[in-house]
């Protein structure tokens, strides 16, 4: 059997004039709507990786809301040959509070802001339903 790929991931978000958002971007390859995720370099932690790919793809940095993820999500992940790896992301939430004007790859995805139940519908992960609704608990909660 394969071995399971570990990658780390963030759900960014904002919150404006009390109404909150979170960031989708389109994969490179298929331009599906997705969040942010990548690799756990060498030397890093999950969370550090998180961060960074927050920014590398999507230009956003900001405060990870604690140490533990918000959850765990699986992909089978499609190499050029047509074989598949799964892998396991571990995602982290993300409070932005700056997105750069400038970011490695910017240009190569495109961005969105969406309120939490149209990123629900427009995300094509599965294993990243759950993750938006726990979130949209978690600001509930923050706001009651």
């Amino acid at each position: 059997m394969d071995s399971i790929a570990h990658q780390a991931g963030v759900i960014a978000y904002r919150v404006e004039d009390g109404r909150s958002e979170v960031l989708l971007i389109t994969s490179r390859d298929t331009r599906r709507w997705i969040i942010p995720k990548g690799n756990i370099g060498r030397g890093k932690t999950a969370l550090e990786a998180a961060a960074q790919e927050a920014f590398e793809e999507a230009g956003v940095t900001g405060t990870v809301a604690g140490t533990i993820p918000l959850g765990f999500y699986m992909y089978f992940k499609r190499h050029d040959d047509d074989t598949t790896t799964p892998v396991s992301v571990e995602v982290y939430l993300l409070k932005v509070d700056r997105q750069h004007k400038k970011w490695p790859e910017k240009g190569t995805r495109k961005l969105r802001w969406l309120p939490v139940p149209e990123a629900i519908k427009k995300v094509e992960e599965p294993g990243v339903v759950p993750l938006l609704k726990r979130l949209a608990e978690l600001i509930a909660a923050e706001v009651s």
